[in-house]
């Protein structure tokens, strides 16, 4: 009895098995010809990559699932984590999505190169190229799509931090601590001054804090609502909250907006804030006296 011939994804298996480092070899030459890799990434590290990768395809060859579930299933299968982490690692690296998805699109010339000495019918051929591009066209949509949500995570982070380092909690006086805003202040600022000025009062042990608005060009109905829930919250830590900088074009769009502040308390500077934070811990009388100008 004939033995039934090998089918395209076993001759695939097969040629990967036997020529996996000449293919990782060969995809890294295609990447370098193309530039189709991050400036700062050593030969080094392109090799590790490529050595992951077609590994991982391998491996999802030679298993059981289907040709179209290898990428696309959960949990996430060897292949599928290799093309993730590439696509983050260069998204961190700052190349572009386009290059990195043609990075890994540029794999189906390298693994039909390791095929090109078998002896294969025109029709196998054509089965073996169509299994290839249906496999890494979904890979190299998934680095496309994993290298945009991995940047956006980037920008929410790096967004984090620069609304971290303008909103910083000063000490200005023993339990006394102040936020100087600079700026709009809309709903995520004005969620990171809350947590840092809760964290400062916590850390310091401070009984009173200064919100200065000195900086803060308009004020509407939203920011006032968050001046609000901010010295709601400072109150709940057992902390006095004044606010300083309302100049008299904020006082009057204050009350043209109906805005109620009559129960926070407030002053037209920073120096008047601090004397009054000062006064309510009990420290006014430890103020060093200013000496006066001949």
């Amino acid at each position: 009895m004939t033995a039934s011939k090998p089918t395209a994804r076993a001759r695939l298996t097969q040629a990967l098995a036997q020529r996996q480092a000449e293919t990782a070899d060969r995809w890294v030459q295609l990447q370098r010809e193309r530039e189709q890799y991050g400036r700062s990434a050593a030969e080094d590290e392109l090799r590790e990559e490529a050595d992951g990768l077609v590994a991982a395809l391998g491996e999802g060859l030679a298993g059981d699932l289907p040709i179209d579930r290898i990428v696309s299933e959960y949990p996430p299968p060897p292949l599928r984590e290799a093309v993730c982490e590439l696509s983050l690692r260069r998204a961190r690296a700052g190349t572009p999505p386009t290059a990195t998805a043609l990075a890994v699109l540029s794999l189906k010339e390298a693994l039909l190169e390791a095929v090109q000495d078998q002896d294969l019918a025109t029709g196998e051929l054509f089965e073996l190229a169509l299994m290839v591009n249906h496999l890494l066209d979904a890979a190299g949509a998934l680095s496309f799509e994993t290298y945009v949500q991995g940047r956006e995570e980037i920008i929410r982070r790096q967004s984090r931090q620069l609304l971290e380092l303008s909103t910083p909690v000063v000490q200005l006086w023993r339990k006394v601590l102040a936020v100087p805003l600079i700026g709009n202040l809309d709903t995520a600022r004005s969620q990171v001054v809350m947590e840092n000025l809760l964290e400062g009062i916590q850390t310091h042990e401070a009984s009173v804090a200064i919100i200065d608005i000195t900086g803060v060009p308009t004020v509407d109905t939203s920011v006032a609502q968050h001046l609000i829930q901010t010295v709601k919250a400072v109150r709940l830590m057992g902390a006095d909250c004044v606010i300083s900088g309302v100049r008299p074009g904020i006082a009057q769009t204050i009350v043209q907006l109906g805005i109620d502040l009559s129960d926070i308390l407030t002053r037209a500077t920073l120096a008047d804030a601090l004397a009054t934070a000062m006064r309510l811990t009990g420290d006014a009388d430890d103020t060093p006296e200013v000496p006066k100008l001949p």
